[in-house]
């Protein structure tokens, strides 16, 4: 009986004493109910072990559909064994057969106690049926212990009525055995696998659905060591017993319940991979799975059964173990393996029909697109109309939650289903630009070009040429993708906006390659004055940008004429082009508010289906805006940060350098250049702005040659491509500051004066501000130090996102005053220095002011970067939203952040705070409680 689980112990001693009394004298029946699997025959055997082991006869017989038409059939298995009853003439007569089945029982119990064994009562053929339930009647009187198993699962057919079901209960004693607790199923597992890991173990426990039947024959099929993780599929498994069990287990149940079990097996399928209800940016997906007795009806349907049974069954298959329900409250199978199992014998054409079904009723009862587009994914074609609209709405959705890959596959879904030329064009240009933005390699071009061949509207057609051209531009292909929006624009001579949208996007695709550039940008100046209403207001938008860049025009000039042109009637085709080069140049001006303004309103007015130069430009810009602030805490936290999509370096992976170097993770900044490939990316910008990052980090760490190198090459890129102001890449300081460390301060001198007078003609405070504190470094004594006040005196007047620039003037400024024998007040610009570098949170520089403040002969402080005042903007901001009470989710809300990057922000807060709990923040919070 020890060896026996929990579950079934108790029912044996229970039985057990039923048989003491029966030996003295007062005879019992019990019924001993249960589900197909949950060891009624293991019970019934420990009952007939006992049985004999106290000196009982026992009479047995074990039940069979084969038995139904056999009159007597199960009695006949009981007399076998007695004597009397082979002496006997039995004629098969009904009233006659059962007297005298009566008197031989009759006579073998006077010898001795006896039990009689009934397995699977409820197969008995009907004329034993009747005689259990006399001889019932009748067994208090003698010394016999009747035990009968039933099955009591709740099937979708109705039952028969079972043994008991004309008995008094006075004369019946009940037991039900129930399905193995998660406890008693693992103790089983380890008796066989005592090695196992507790996953392993949970798998077999949810594989087993709380059935001894089906968790024996899985551990016989996993065997010893065979499986190191629990198969999700019956194909896995050697000889088949788990399988083999579960079909068992579906044929007790009868045909009704095999055809909704089948269907739910179908319907959880096309569950696996269902939009989390908790998405990325924290906000919670609403509830739009099936409720549960539209699933009951739903099933029904599919089986062609009786809604309530399928309801009652569902609820009682959830009791059992067999189903768990998911986050939407949906009964699914415990285990994949075992909703695999129920499927095993259905035909791939019967499952695939199985799902068309289920995506047509789920259809028709209005269950979410994304539910009946999951169903879909596993079914052929269907041909109606419901089918592509359910899928692209499914799409729709899931780009909206941010989920590409699976909008993809929808897209991709749809793509088999029966469409007209115009409607396969836009979706083909979708799923191209979702492939591409997804893998950022080729993947997505060949659709892309497949949609341009298809005959669409004139403005699909523009669609899926810009799409196109921005991937071949983004795969180093820039003249490729230039001549494909000129071959459409030849097309389109009667379209004049069109026309306007192709020529502006081959301008901004043409910055991808330096001889492709200088023609492109050649023209569109030419034009904007020979014919300035042919070029539109995004092509003078981008003639502004492109004489900023060229060291042409001040900001303010440019943000005047820029402002004048957003003032004018947008065109929708060009008015992304228009607003995201007005957000670039703005925050190259220090306008960041209004290049903030102008980002958001781009992001607005994108379609992230859609391939579209302007979504990597914005992007650029966002992150541009955090760097100018340096907010570079936000900028690590970005997917991108930790775990580049591409091998080959841009812009805002730059940014992610030169945060790493700023927060004094030189070390790592420089793993992460070098895990980098430059020689097979193509000559771009965002490769310049990657090498003057890495110059930036190999002179953190002492290369001094290899960042000059960076440098200087960086320069001779920028310069091939016309862009010689500092607004964009200020290489000339930065290699300024090389050759003074290499002792070559006249040619510092040279570059830095050069900067100079770039800078002026852009005139923003931190350009001009960086070069005159660099010139102030390579200049030195009391010249240099009127520079670098100067530049202090531009700085501290500067609108928003010069800090970083303003402690790198104090240090410069500090230094001079130490040099001229003024230790007082350089010891108060090096002190301000280290407290504004600490707010933002830049390690390199509060090390360097710290350093500098040693040299003045101050005491270096012992501060690591810690209290209130290290706090930056963003993380007192947050910090102080989370003291009120707020949650990670609303803060995100609040201010437009990933939840992540506030989860990222005060675990830095804590960490400088010296605090382990949010509770804690509004007793530090604050100037006085600062360390």
């Amino acid at each position: 009986m020890s060896a026996l689980p929990p579950e079934h112990r108790d029912a044996a001693r229970m039985l057990a004493v039923e048989a003491a009394w029966a030996r003295a004298g007062a005879g019992r029946l019990v019924l001993l109910r249960g589900a197909t699997g949950t060891g009624r025959t293991t019970v019934l055997e420990a009952a007939v072990a006992d049985a004999r082991a106290h000196g009982m006869r026992v009479l047995r017989a074990r039940c069979s559909p084969r038995d139904q038409g056999v009159p007597y059939a199960t009695v006949l298995q009981l007399m076998a064994p007695v004597a009397e009853f082979g002496e006997a003439a039995f004629a098969g007569d009904d009233r006659a057969g059962a007297a005298l089945f009566r008197r031989v029982l009759h006579s073998y119990s006077d010898r001795a106690p006896l039990l009689i064994a009934v397995d699977d009562v409820h197969l008995a053929d009907p004329a034993s049926h009747r005689w259990l339930v006399e001889s019932a009647r009748h067994v208090d009187r003698l010394r016999i212990l009747l035990v009968a198993t039933e099955r009591s699962q709740y099937d979708v057919d109705p039952p028969a009525p079972g043994l008991t079901h004309t008995l008094s209960p006075a004369l019946v004693r009940t037991l039900t055995l129930a399905p193995l607790t998660p406890d008693s199923a693992a103790e089983l597992v380890r008796s066989a696998h005592a090695d196992a890991s507790a996953s392993w173990v949970d798998d077999c426990v949810r594989a087993g659905a709380g059935n001894p039947l089906l968790l024996r024959a899985l551990l016989d099929d996993l065997g010893a060591g065979r499986h190191p993780t629990v198969p999700t599929t019956s194909a896995a498994l050697y000889p088949g017993a788990y399988p083999a069990a579960v079909s068992w287990w579906l044929d007790s149940a009868g045909p009704g319940t095999g055809e909704v079990a089948r269907a739910l097996a179908a319907l959880d399928e096309g569950w696996d991979g269902d939009a989390p209800r908790e998405l990325p940016n924290g906000v919670t997906r609403p509830d739009t799975a099936c409720p549960s007795d539209e699933l009951a009806s739903l099933i029904a349907e599919l089986a062609g059964a009786d809604p309530a049974r399928v309801a009652g069954w569902l609820t009682a298959m959830t009791g059992l173990g067999v189903l768990r329900p998911d986050l939407d409250g949906r009964p699914r199978y415990a285990h994949p393996l075992l909703r695999d199992a129920v499927l095993t014998g259905v035909s791939a054409a019967r499952r695939r029909a199985a799902h068309a079904a289920a995506a047509g009723t789920m259809h028709r009862h209005g269950v979410s697109p994304d539910t009946v587009a999951r169903q879909l994914l596993l079914s052929d074609p269907v041909g109606e109309p419901w089918t592509s609209a359910a899928l692209q709405e499914a799409a729709s959705l899931a780009l909206r939650d941010g989920r590409t890959d699976d909008a993809a596959a929808f897209l991709r879904r749809t793509l088999r289903e029966p469409l007209t030329d115009t409607h396969r064009q836009r979706l083909l240009t979708e799923l191209g630009s979702l492939e591409y933005k997804a893998h950022a390699t080729s993947a997505g071009i060949p659709r892309l070009s497949e949609a341009l061949r298809l005959p669409g509207a004139p403005q699909d057609t523009v669609r899926a040429a810009v799409a196109l051209g921005t991937a071949l531009a983004g795969r180093g292909r820039t003249v490729a993708a230039v001549d494909v929006l000129r071959t459409v624009e030849d097309e389109l001579t009667d379209r004049p906006q069109l026309i306007r949208t192709l020529q502006t996007a081959s301008v901004l695709l043409s910055e991808q390659d330096p001889s492709v550039r200088k023609e492109v940008y050649r023209w569109l100046c030419d034009a904007a004055q020979r014919a300035p209403e042919l070029v539109g207001t995004a092509g003078h938008a981008l003639v502004v940008r492109h004489e900023a860049t060229a060291g042409l025009i001040s900001a303010a000039e440019a943000m005047g004429r820029l402002r004048a042109l957003l003032a004018q009637p947008a065109d929708p085709q060009t008015e992304p082009f228009l607003i995201g080069t007005a957000a670039a140049v703005a925050q190259w001006a220090d306008e960041l508010l209004e290049a903030e303004r102008l980002l958001e309103s781009g992001l607005v007015g994108q379609r992230p289906d859609l391939l579209h130069p302007m979504h990597e430009a914005l992007a650029n810009v966002r992150a541009d805006i955090l760097a100018a602030r340096g907010e570079h805490a936000r900028l690590l936290a970005e997917p991108w940060a930790r775990d580049p999509a591409r091998t080959t370096p841009s812009n805002r992976q730059a940014h992610v350098l030169l945060s790493l170097v700023a927060t004094g993770e030189e070390a790592r900044a420089v793993r992460f250049a070098e895990s980098l490939d430059l020689r097979s990316a193509p000559d771009s910008w965002e490769v310049n702005r990657f090498l003057y990052a890495r110059g930036v980090a190999r002179a953190a760490t002492g290369d001094t040659a290899g960042a000059l190198h960076d440098f200087l090459e960086c320069g001779r890129r920028q310069s091939a491509r016309e862009v010689v102001s500092p607004i964009v890449t200020p290489w000339r300081t930065a290699a300024a500051e090389c050759r003074l460390a290499l002792g070559r301060p006249q040619e510092a001198i040279a570059l830095a004066e050069e900067e100079l007078r770039l800078a002026r003609v852009w005139n923003t405070p931190r350009t001009v501000g960086r070069s005159l504190r660099v010139l102030a470094e390579a200049t030195g004594g009391r010249h240099g130090l009127e520079l670098a006040e100067e530049a202090v005196r531009l700085l501290r007047g500067a609108p928003e996102g010069t800090e970083t620039e303003l402690v790198s003037a104090l240090i410069a400024q500090g230094r001079g005053l130490t040099a001229a024998g003024d230790r007082g007040r350089a010891r108060a610009c090096l002190r301000e220095a280290a407290e504004r570098a600490e707010r933002l949170g830049a390690a390199r520089q509060w090390a360097l002011a710290e350093e500098a403040l040693g040299e003045s002969g101050a005491r270096r402080t012992a501060s690591a970067r810690t209290g209130s005042r290290s706090l930056t903007s963003s993380e007192r901001r947050i910090a102080e939203l989370a003291a009120e009470g707020r949650t990670n989710t609303e803060i995100a809300d609040l201010l437009h952040l990933a939840r992540r990057t506030v989860e990222t922000h005060l675990t830095s807060s804590y960490r400088k705070l010296g605090i382990h709990r949010r509770g804690e923040l509004s007793g530090v919070l604050g100037g006085a409680g600062g360390k």
